[in-house]
């Protein structure tokens, strides 16, 4: 079986990638719905996979790491990885977990990610009404995230929030920073409040904080919420699209404070993950499969994470339902240092009905599939008519 083409089609919102071979057999990786542009690092990607045996899922992937970056640029790379592994199973007849050495778990754990209410005016009633929708959710989660601070509306709607400038920008960044005010500390505080009395005891709380805080204010923020035992507070200093790590803020905050602190979604292969992990300059990481570098380079980052006693939660808002079915896959081998996923969103809503074979959400749980690869097939009659003019060619 050899590698004849690499493809790329954006679908309603999310780009996919698609590796055909002369057996007859295709691969399929996603890619977040922010990110139609890689297109053209595709095409000089498929330069070193034309010809190859995508069941040497290594040797390919050796050639490829050194033209992948942080988030953004890892995108590529890792779609073609995953997409190698659907490859791979399902010309083996075999699961992609049970190539990565096999699932641990029959079900794994998500929390809401890509499926949060909508919140207009960032008080407390705002965010109480919030977590009531997710806890009344058919998916019944055990823990629900939420965006606070300059994660958030919150830095624009609170008045003086902040010390630092609002800048705007065409791109999906969050670049606004500097020093909270005792209002803004104060307000947080009193958000995570509204939010534990509505959730209780029995569904776990998680913040998305940023990033943009500074090393005092995220000390001060963790030691004001240790009473509210939270699972975790997320890119506090660093996080989305941001090209650096900054282990040694991390591990300031984390030595300060008992909450946990969590980061790594814009982290590029495991040598990135290094001083995070060896040095537990946080508590969780969260490594995002489609920019880590892929499924497997995410289970070797897990695996040193649980040497180091580091617990991971993968990151995912933005994958879509084909990032959903690799976050399955590698999560039933993670070692049990894993806590959850976080749950893709699926826009648009027809997602459900082109691709077939994925478990629904139950109990705050997803089935890990025993079928071939991913998992998961494409409906090409249905999803034909969602294809660009463009892309019409993408199933010939």
């Amino acid at each position: 079986m050899k590698i004849t083409d690499i493809r790329c089609a954006v679908i309603g919102e999310n780009p996919v990638v698609r590796i055909v071979t002369d057996s007859g057999l295709s691969g399929y990786g996603p890619v977040e719905h922010t990110k139609p542009y890689i297109k053209p690092h595709l095409a000089m990607l498929s330069e070193a996979l034309i010809g190859e045996d995508p069941t040497l899922v290594e040797r390919l992937m050796i050639k490829l790491r050194p033209r992948g970056a942080f988030k953004p640029w890892g995108a590529a790379v890792s779609a073609i990885e995953i997409a190698l592994w659907d490859l791979a199973g399902k010309a083996a007849g075999l699961p992609i977990h049970k190539l990565l050495g096999g699932k641990i778990r029959d079900r794994v754990r998500v929390y809401n990610g890509g499926v949060r209410a909508p919140m207009t005016s960032f008080n407390p009633e705002d965010y109480a009404t919030a977590v009531t929708a997710m806890k009344a959710a058919p998916h019944g989660f055990t823990i629900v995230k939420q965006g606070i601070g300059f994660h958030s509306g919150m830095r624009r709607a609170i008045p003086n929030f902040h010390l630092g400038e609002h800048r705007p920008t065409p791109f999906h960044s969050w670049i606004d920073r500097g020093m909270l005010t005792e209002r803004a500390l104060s307000h947080i505080v009193d958000c995570v409040a509204a939010m534990k009395a509505v959730l209780g005891e029995d569904i776990g709380l998680a913040l998305d904080c940023g990033p943009g805080m500074t090393v005092p204010d995220a000390i001060r923020l963790g030691r004001a919420l240790e009473k509210f035992n939270l699972l975790w507070l997320e890119d506090m200093i660093t996080g989305d699209y941001s090209p650096h790590v900054s282990a040694d803020l991390y591990r300031e905050i984390t030595r300060a404070t008992s909450t946990p602190t969590h980061t790594g979604e814009q982290i590029y292969l495991r040598q990135n993950f290094r001083d995070l992990i060896e040095t537990k300059a946080v508590r969780v990481i969260g490594p995002d499969p489609c920019d880590i570098g892929g499924l497997a380079e995410l289970k070797f980052v897990a695996e040193y994470a649980d040497l180091h006693g580091v617990l991971i939660a993968p990151h995912g808002i933005a994958n879509g339902l084909l990032g959903t079915a690799a976050l399955v896959q590698v999560c039933a081998t993670l070692p049990d240092n894993y806590i959850a996923f976080e749950l893709p969103a699926t826009r648009p809503a027809w997602w459900t009905d082109i691709l077939t074979g994925l478990p629904h959400v139950q109990d705050g749980f997803i089935t890990v599939p025993d079928t071939p690869g991913l998992g998961v097939e494409f409906d090409i009659g249905r999803t034909q008519p969602y294809l660009a003019e463009a892309d019409k060619g993408f199933f010939d």
